[in-house]
């Protein structure tokens, strides 16, 4: 076998390795509606569904059109400015474009899908498309472009291997933006400042999405590796996933056992997607031990980020913000504290004698996109309310959404008539 056919026959199962993971990435989208749909009223599911649906509908097309291009194309350390359309466009790794693109187009997805949570229940159909077209051919892709295609970041040597800045934290920070200019649900806060909880109407469904997320983040970690040549740091991805996962969902629910009195299944949940999206910057440059300190450190703050939200009024009907926005920002951080060079980090973290050198890159790293984001989709978001609104009426999402904007009910055959 001449090298040229080793070579061909490497391409053909790293390209393998991306498309599998691809799918995996792909079928989170089940489990952030899942989620979702389980976290809110029964009235709004169909509402929340139909939004997770047609987010990566639109992701596609806007990353297919614009997105990629912005993102990976060749430009300046701002953005990339060729391969609209994919035209001239090339692949930023060792497997073909048409495989790249697909990981990159599912991991936009993920990034526009964490807003629909947080902006449940009350906003319009047509302005959250609206939404969800601009943050996946626009926003996310520069973001991603500053990190992962060659930027200014990148250039800075910053830090973030599977996504907690480029896909959560731009997620996190959209939905806390949206939120806060929405404003919260009816009947959630009393006039003294007290909290109504509104409970979601089905916590079975909510469980099986974060199973269905859980397993997903198996693609959405190791598959950034992008190929399969080194199988120790697959699998040392892998366990600090799954490390990080376990140690965020326990701590997360002794934290609410202690503080309310009762370990809380919901909490435990998100205590579990808070260190998945923790661990997943750092995931590969830390030891194991570390991904437990890390998605332990993720438990306590998705607890105390909720608490907070309800303090400043801030109604987030499924955590987003606490969720990805918090962890995301804590999981970048991370890589600063607990990296090792010795793992693919340009520096030590600050624990293992680097000083603050790393821990200075990623701090940057999170105002500018923070600071970013928060801007733009300000913007974005308060264009959309002046033009065609962002709420639906007083009267509409009392009904729910499920009737007035989309003329059908996820359960039928529940309500009772009387005759006159």
């Amino acid at each position: 076998m001449n090298p040229s056919d080793l070579i061909s026959i490497r391409t053909g199962i790293d390209t393998m390795w991306v498309l599998i993971a691809s799918f995996l990435v792909f079928f989170m989208q089940a489990g952030f509606g899942m989620v979702e749909a389980g976290f809110i009223r029964a009235k709004n599911t169909c509402n929340i569904l139909t939004k997770n649906f047609l987010d990566f509908c639109m992701a596609s097309l806007g990353f297919f059109i614009f997105g990629y291009a912005i993102m990976f194309g060749v430009g300046n350390s701002f953005m990339g400015t060729s391969g609209w359309f994919l035209v001239g466009a090339e692949s930023a790794a060792d497997v073909p474009l048409y495989a790249f693109w697909l990981f990159q187009a599912v991991f936009c997805g993920a990034a526009a899908t964490i807003v629909a949570g947080g902006m449940a229940e009350r906003m319009k159909f047509q302005a959250y498309l609206i939404y969800s077209f601009l943050i996946s051919a626009f926003i996310y892709p520069i973001v991603g472009h500053w990190i992962w295609g060659g930027g200014w970041l990148a250039n800075f040597g910053f830090a973030d291997f599977a996504g907690s800045t480029v896909v959560h934290t731009v997620g996190g920070v959209a939905a806390l933006i949206g939120t806060i200019i929405l404003k919260s649900r009816i009947g959630k806060y009393n006039t003294d400042g007290s909290v109504n909880a509104i409970a979601g109407h089905n916590i079975p469904l909510a469980a099986l999405g974060v199973f269905i997320l859980w397993f997903g983040w198996f693609g959405f970690n190791p598959g950034s590796t992008l190929g399969v040549g080194d199988g120790s740091l697959i699998a040392r991805i892998a366990i600090n996933t799954n490390l990080a996962a376990a140690a965020g969902g326990i701590v997360a629910m002794l934290v609410v056992w202690r503080m309310f009195g009762k370990p809380d299944l919901s909490m435990a949940m998100n205590g579990a997607l808070a260190g998945l999206v923790a661990v997943t910057a750092p995931c590969a440059f830390i030891d194991p031990w570390a991904a437990i300190v890390i998605g332990g450190v993720g438990g306590v703050l998705v607890v105390l980020g909720v608490v907070l939200l309800d303090k400043f009024r801030i109604d987030d009907p499924v955590g987003a913000f606490p969720v990805h926005g918090i962890n995301g920002i804590w999981g970048t951080l991370s890589v600063g504290l607990f990296g090792k060079a010795a793992l693919g980090v340009s520096t030590n973290g600050l624990f293992y004698g680097g000083g603050l050198t790393q821990l200075g890159i990623q701090a940057l790293g999170v105002l500018a996109v923070v600071g970013f984001v928060g801007v733009t989709m300000g913007i974005i978001f308060k264009l959309i309310d002046a033009t065609i609104g962002l709420r639906v009426s007083e009267e509409e999402e009392l009904k729910g959404l499920d009737i007035g904007e989309h003329g059908m009910e996820s359960y039928t055959g529940f309500q009772i008539f009387t005759t006159q």
